[in-house]
């Protein structure tokens, strides 16, 4: 069995001032079978091509949607990209099953800390609560959603921190691209970070 192909959606709309996204991207752009886009540079005008966004969708098993964490949600190129493609008809609803069984998350580099990010925390709730609409929609698709990857307190990351972080993104995706990789592995885990590579 060839290896699964993986599509790296990339939603940044500063890119250029993060360093952290730039140490990640770096990090994964030597995999074979990996594709990643650059959806700001792609769609500068916000215009989505929405049948080629659906073919791509098409031609890759996993799907990654990367992205910092803005306002506990995504930058609003990606919500967009979501409510255009993932069309009623296609995605989900009556005849919508074209991304039955593949399987997607979440990679985010955030300002906060895990631990602002807990019920005592400052934000009161945990990264992967502030997630469960990603979960929702992966679910509504009849798409498998993994446990996020993240990247917290980004901009106070050492270098050696941020090549372990980028070690570590590119371990998981050369690890779930291996045909044989079993996804039950990952039922009990709250985020990918705790994986054992």
């Amino acid at each position: 069995m060839p290896v699964r192909k993986i599509l790296v959606l990339f939603f940044h709309p500063r890119f250029e001032d993060s360093r952290a996204n730039k140490a990640l991207i770096k990090a994964i752009s030597t995999i074979e079978n990996v594709t990643i886009r650059d959806m700001y540079e792609q769609y500068p005008d916000f215009n989505i091509d929405v049948k080629q966004e659906q073919k791509l969708l098409l031609k890759h098993d996993i799907i990654v949607w990367q992205h910092p964490f803005f306002w506990y949600n995504c930058p609003p190129l990606m919500k967009q990209w979501i409510d255009l493609v993932l069309e009623l008809g296609w995605a989900y609803g009556r005849n919508g099953q074209n991304l039955e069984g593949k399987h997607i998350f979440n990679v985010i580099t955030s300002g906060g800390s895990l631990e602002v990010y807990q019920k005592t925390g400052r934000n009161r709730f945990t990264y992967r609560e502030f997630l469960n609409s990603f979960d929702q929609t992966a679910y509504l698709c009849h798409m498998h959603y993994l446990p996020p990857f993240l990247v917290p307190a980004a901009g106070r990351l050492t270098e050696e921190e941020l090549n372990i972080y980028s070690e570590n993104y590119c371990k998981i995706l050369k690890v779930i691209q291996q045909p044989d990789f079993d996804f039950t592995q990952l039922q009990e885990i709250v985020y990918f970070n705790d994986f054992k590579l």
